[in-house]
């Protein structure tokens, strides 16, 4: 009904910069929130940014100043643009969208996520 796929992942060597997207598409009537979350070796997954569907953003702590999320609702499409890259950075990213469908409910929806790797 729902697919969320995101792109974009990679190896960048620390300080360098990667550009992630993610797009849904299906049975959507609308998109409220959207957000990134990253996954880590032994680590839980844990909350990167989000944006709401008027364009407020939240972010981890970790990442404020160096990653910025966007949006672009004519397309169902968020990105995250991530710069100064760190290797603690290296996760597994995943995208959400919290989709509105056509029976008026929201349901949550992960992409499969894609690989970040900042080593020298």
């Amino acid at each position: 009904q729902v697919q969320v796929v995101e792109s974009g992942g990679g190896l960048v060597q620390p300080g360098g910069s990667l550009r992630l997207s993610c797009a849904a598409s299906g049975s959507i009537l609308g998109i409220n929130a959207m957000g990134w979350y990253r996954q880590a070796p032994g680590k839980e997954r844990e909350l990167v940014a989000t944006i709401s569907i008027g364009g407020r953003t939240n972010y981890a702590d970790s990442v404020k100043g160096r990653f910025t999320i966007s949006r672009d609702n004519t397309k169902n499409m968020a990105y995250l643009q991530m710069n100064s890259l760190k290797p603690e950075d290296t996760a597994v990213y995943y995208c959400n969208a919290k989709v509105v469908g056509f029976n008026r409910l929201e349901n949550s929806y992960w992409g499969q996520g894609t690989q970040v790797t900042v080593s020298s």
